[in-house]
């Protein structure tokens, strides 16, 4: 690896870190698409105790666990995609060393970064499983949470109960952003095949991208109002 490559490297893991910094700390305090839908996520577990019948809510649940266990997958065939790659990494050097900004690259650094291509994809998949498995969590909570005539004899009870069901769907939800926002930024990371200077480029785009939907999107808009 050359300094341009290593310095590349390091203001990607940088941007990816402080993204996730920022965008967690605003989600917290209820800032940004993700704080408004945490938001949201209480409107409906608390409109939820007031209905009688559920089946909306355990749709609900089941098109969130179905998103997230497509992700999950979708990261499985990703890994066995870069290995798949990798026998074709000399390929890959040859036709990445005939593009402008690529500087030559080898067969090893070819390698190396398919490596880390898979590693991320690997992040991506463990974090998606998690939230498939706290989304399966949150159902049971929901199950849990009593029946509006018990709520009303016991307050306090649905109370603490609708709380812990908002609670962990948070944590599977902050769990479902984290593996998306690696997808996200491996598309990035892809930059590096050509070179350490698109690395830097197509970083500084999709980090851009992503703070324009996360904190000035219609999206937001529409949940502000």
């Amino acid at each position: 690896m050359t300094f341009a490559d290593s310095l590349a490297l390091v203001l990607f893991l940088s941007a990816w870190v402080i993204y996730n910094f920022v965008v967690e700390r605003h989600a917290r305090a209820g800032h940004g698409l993700s704080g408004a839908m945490n938001v949201q996520r209480a409107v409906w577990m608390r409109a939820m105790l007031t209905r009688d019948l559920r089946m909306i809510d355990t749709a609900i649940m089941a098109g969130l666990q179905q998103g997230t266990a497509f992700f999950a997958s979708a990261c499985i065939f990703a890994i066995g995609g870069c290995f798949a790659l990798l026998g074709a990494a000399e390929r890959i050097s040859s036709v990445a060393a005939d593009l402008p900004f690529s500087g030559g690259i080898d067969k090893a650094l070819v390698e190396l970064k398919l490596f880390g291509l898979v590693m991320i994809f690997c992040y991506a998949f463990f974090k998606f499983g998690w939230a498939y498995r706290l989304f399966n969590y949150c159902s049971i909570l929901i199950g849990a949470v009593p029946m509006r005539e018990e709520a009303a004899t016991d307050k306090a009870g649905a109370d603490r109960a609708v709380e812990r069901a908002i609670t962990l769907n948070r944590i599977a939800g902050r769990h479902f952003n984290s593996g998306l926002r690696a997808i996200f930024f491996a598309v990035a990371y892809l930059g590096w095949l050509i070179g350490p200077l698109v690395l830097m480029a197509s970083t500084a785009l999709v980090v851009a991208i992503l703070l324009n939907r996360q904190f000035r999107s219609p999206a937001l808009r529409i949940l502000a109002e």
